[in-house]
């Protein structure tokens, strides 16, 4: 069975077993368990529902399985013959998460 979920603002179509990346969760740990409401359509082939904007009573359940950061972002800004140059950086929170079950 898939789902489209929506989380922190992004859509993912999910299955049993996959394994994502999305930003961290605030106050959270590896090995806790994460219940995502926002279903936008879930079932497979005719027996698809579709959410107006959610499906009632649908939800997934996933594992966080760690909290990383993801690879650094480098932001070089320069100006030219103005003597100009600014180099920083950025790393993204991530948590790594695996889905467990979709419930409809």
């Amino acid at each position: 069975m898939k789902a489209t979920i929506e989380t922190q603002g992004r859509q993912f179509i999910v299955t049993e077993g996959d394994v994502i990346f999305v930003n961290r969760y605030k106050d959270s740990q590896a090995g806790d368990t994460v219940t995502l409401d926002k279903v936008l359509c879930v079932g497979q082939g005719a027996d698809t529902r579709f959410g107006a904007p959610y499906v009632e009573g649908a939800n997934v359940a996933a594992t966080i399985l760690e909290n990383k950061r993801d690879k650094k972002v480098v932001i070089h800004k320069m100006h030219r013959r103005m003597g100009y140059r600014r180099t920083t950086g950025h790393r993204q929170e991530l948590s790594v998460i695996k889905i467990e079950s979709i419930n409809a």
